[in-house]
């Protein structure tokens, strides 16, 4: 079944995704690239691909120590959802 990303794993990959791209950016600066459409598309590549790499792995380190996960709720949950007790 589906489960929803930790809070950790947004917080962290979000954090990891600006730090990638901030430093993609620099090192492509550096090694003399001309910007462009396609530089700006590599840097948002690599910058996505390090943050889900990121925030897997956080998602496996809470698996191991114990964390839990929310499964997404469908749409059958609906009318316990719904339901006022």
């Amino acid at each position: 079944m589906f489960t929803l990303p930790s809070l950790w794993n947004l917080i962290i990959s979000t954090i990891v995704f600006f730090i990638a791209a901030w430093y993609f950016h620099r090192y492509l600066d550096d090694q003399g690239i001309p910007r462009g459409a396609t530089r700006g598309i590599l840097v948002f590549a690599l910058a996505s691909l390090l943050s889900w790499g990121a925030g897997e792995l956080v998602d496996r380190v809470q698996e191991k120590t114990g964390g839990t996960q929310a499964a997404a709720q469908t749409s059958g949950d609906l009318s316990k959802l719904l339901k006022v007790e």
